[in-house]
């Protein structure tokens, strides 16, 4: 069963704003960009992201029932991660300056897209992830196929709790250790804190960016 992986950019759009997750601009953003790649909202389900709470490794699956959740307004259940077995039904994550994490079991037909944050990280995040499929799945994780959106650098973001390390610098060594290999790994290397495609809350609030936004990851098996 293929896969089907894109990020969106600036020129793309701002496509979410946590303080008014119905906004009329950004849903339509939203929904033309994925129209552009062939896919259609009401097909979609939003990763909504929560930092009102204390678990940043809460994982849900995803079925039909929840095609639509999040993509009109904000009535869906939280989770750091979501999980599809279906094929056409695709799972969107807007970032602010976190790792959106593709992770794609062909063997098993399973799909998450997993938010890799620094609250998450610090919780082993990256792991936790793979080791949900495992649990759930029996999926192997040397058969895993990974992307990583792109991300700012440890000099301006870095992970105080894990000794400064970057988010980026930690994603690739917590997946590694959950036995994800190097050469499944799809990154994109971009530094967002500089890289004029791309958005940056934290560079935007420092007065380093001239918008504040959210750029998206998305990702849908298909026949």
């Amino acid at each position: 069963m293929p896969v089907f992986v894109a990020l969106s950019t600036v020129a793309d759009g701002n496509m979410y704003i946590p303080e008014s997750q119905a906004d009329e601009q950004v849903i339509a953003t939203r929904m033309a960009w994925l129209k552009k790649q062939g896919i259609e909202a009401t097909n979609t389900t939003r990763v909504n992201i929560s930092f009102d709470q204390d678990n940043y490794c809460r994982y849900r699956i995803a079925d039909s029932s929840n095609k639509g959740e999040g993509m009109f307004d904000g009535d869906d259940e939280p989770a750091d991660a979501l999980v599809a077995t279906e094929k056409n039904h695709a799972l969107l994550l807007p970032v602010a300056d976190c790792v959106a994490t593709t992770l794609y079991d062909e063997q098993h037909g399973v799909l998450m897209l997993s938010h890799l944050g620094r609250h998450s990280l610090e919780q082993r995040g990256g792991v936790q992830s793979v080791k949900f499929l495992q649990d759930i799945y029996d999926t192997d994780p040397a058969k895993l196929k990974v992307w990583l959106s792109p991300a700012p650098g440890k000099q301006v973001y870095p992970i105080f709790k894990l000794g400064g390390q970057g988010m980026k610098e930690t994603a690739f060594e917590q997946l590694q250790q959950a036995g994800v290999l190097f050469e499944n790994i799809t990154d994109n290397p971009a530094d967002t804190a500089t890289d004029g495609n791309y958005f940056s809350h934290s560079e935007f609030l420092k007065g380093n960016k001239p918008t504040d936004g959210r750029v998206a990851m998305v990702a849908m098996m298909t026949d």
